[in-house]
């Protein structure tokens, strides 16, 4: 299935089901949807229930298709080996670790109010150092919880995958010596356009991540390409915590970013930032 959150005719936010151009209204939201999922047996799909009052996709309101995380979104830094190269030379990186490719996943998080829809304005005016860069990345959702879950049965706990911008300012980033600061102001987290469930991937090492910058290509790799893949990130995260229904995963981003040129290309106001993973769709939104 592929699954939106967006806002009806009338202002009500409403949970829907994409099937071809259309959404079908179903009943719920996205973090009741998969709480539900979550006490399925593996395998077992879920009847969302979709009524026939569809309403075409185009020029719908999408939104964040989780609008408001339960917990802190779980972030991976350095995670693709050219990226964590190009981070580890740019001067950027103020992290106690010297060396540029991790020995183990580097993990951070992203509070909920960072969370923002497609179309939404990135607000670069909040980050008084000017230095807001862009970093596209896929979104593991977790579907049955757990603690201590071995990687071969990690997949077993994934619900789905959507896309989301980890929009950051580098100079806050470096000036505290840690990332959670830079990665913190409000709106600088892009999600969406959409929940794809992980019975519609079937080898989701083979999506394509790219990211674009006014219609210019800065980002372009495979999910395969990860350092810590999708079970082990699964894994070392729930050895030390229980894992829940609707928690995401940013899995990192890939080479590309701003701070990876010479001089960095830092986000302006007017630019527009699109990042594509298919079948997810493309994430876009605006520099204000």
């Amino acid at each position: 299935m592929k699954l939106v959150t967006y806002r009806a005719e009338g202002g009500g936010i409403r949970l829907g089901v994409i099937r071809g151009d259309l959404i079908l209204p179903t009943i719920g939201d996205m973090n009741s949807l998969i709480d539900r999922a979550a006490v399925l047996p593996p395998g077992q799909p879920i009847d969302v229930e979709p009524s026939d009052s569809a309403i075409p996709v185009a020029g719908a309101d999408l939104l964040a298709p989780i609008l408001r995380p339960k917990r802190n979104i779980f972030c991976v830094g350095k995670n693709y080996s050219e990226h964590a190269a190009e981070f580890h030379k740019s001067g950027f990186d103020a992290s106690a670790s010297k060396e540029a490719i991790p020995e183990y996943p580097i993990i951070f998080s992203k509070c909920s109010t960072t969370v923002t829809g497609p179309g939404a304005g990135i607000p670069s005016y909040l980050d008084s150092t000017q230095s807001v860069d862009y970093e596209g990345e896929l979104a593991v959702i977790i579907g049955r919880g757990g603690r201590g879950i071995d990687r071969a049965q990690a997949m077993q706990h994934v619900f789905g995958y959507t896309i989301v911008n980890d929009v950051t300012s580098r100079t806050l980033q470096n000036r505290h010596r840690q990332w959670f600061l830079g990665k913190n102001i409000d709106g600088f987290c892009p999600m969406g356009p959409a929940i794809v469930t992980v019975d519609e991937v079937e080898d989701v090492g083979a999506l394509n991540l790219q990211t674009f910058v006014n219609g210019e290509l800065r980002q372009n790799a495979l999910v395969r390409q990860l350092i810590f893949d999708i079970p082990e990130l699964i894994s070392v995260l729930s050895a030390t915590m229980t894992l829940e229904p609707g928690d995401i995963i940013a899995t990192g981003t890939c080479a590309g970013v701003g701070i990876g040129f010479d001089p960095p290309k830092f986000l302006q106001p007017g630019d527009r930032v699109q990042v594509q993973i298919e079948p997810i769709g493309t994430l876009e939104n605006q520099v204000i």
